[in-house]
Order: C-alpha cells, then structure tokens, then sequence
C-alpha cells in the first residue's frame, strides 16, 4: 500500500500553524501516511493521522445523526395497517443494526 502524505491543503492548515505554534517537525515519518512526525509538550504525534482520524469520527457523527432522526420520524409515524406496520418496523430494525455497526466501527460498544 503507497503511503499518502499531507495534502497542500493539509500542509497550509494543519502543518504550518503547528509549526507557528512551536511544535518541532522531526526528522521521522509516520509509517502509516508517510507525514513528517511531530512532537510537542514532549509527545511525538502525527498531526495528519490525528486529523484524519477526527474527520471520520465526525462524518460517522453525522451519519449517525441522520439515521436517528430517520428512526425518530419512524416511530413518530407508526401505520395502524399490519402490512404497513411491518414494513415500518423491518425498516426500522434494519435502521438499528446500522447504528449499531457504526457504534463498533468507532469503538463505541
């Protein structure tokens, strides 16, 4: 697997302004994607993996968000047809194990 490094865009809003704030670049690289390592307040971290990491856990924030509110509008709206109301509920349950693969994928449970 080819190493990605920092984007342009992530070298001018991530990398510089930790420079500017003092961290030191080190001479090392993360084995993962291939940024230059930095240590600060005597840690060594990849601020690109770190970042990265944090845009995920957002997006999945996000998803995970709008299946609630699918799940909310669900249970709001509840047919009184039995076919329709099992269409519902499958819909649902299917809403649930997709929050909760989500909740495994970020450590959650």
């Amino acid at each position: 697997m080819a190493l990605k490094g920092p984007t342009e865009e992530e070298i001018r809003t991530i990398l510089m302004p930790l420079m500017l704030s003092g961290a030191k670049m080190l001479d090392k690289h993360c084995p993962r994607c291939g940024s230059p390592l930095f240590e600060k307040d005597d840690k060594v971290f990849c601020p690109i993996c770190e970042h990265r990491a944090r845009q995920r856990k957002a997006e999945m924030r996000g998803i995970e968000e709008r299946l609630m509110e699918k799940l909310t509008e669900l249970a709001n709206s509840l047919p009184e047809d039995l076919t329709e109301l099992e269409k519902h509920l499958s819909v649902m349950e299917k809403i649930i194990g997709l929050l909760e693969r989500y909740k495994r994928l970020e450590g959650g449970e």
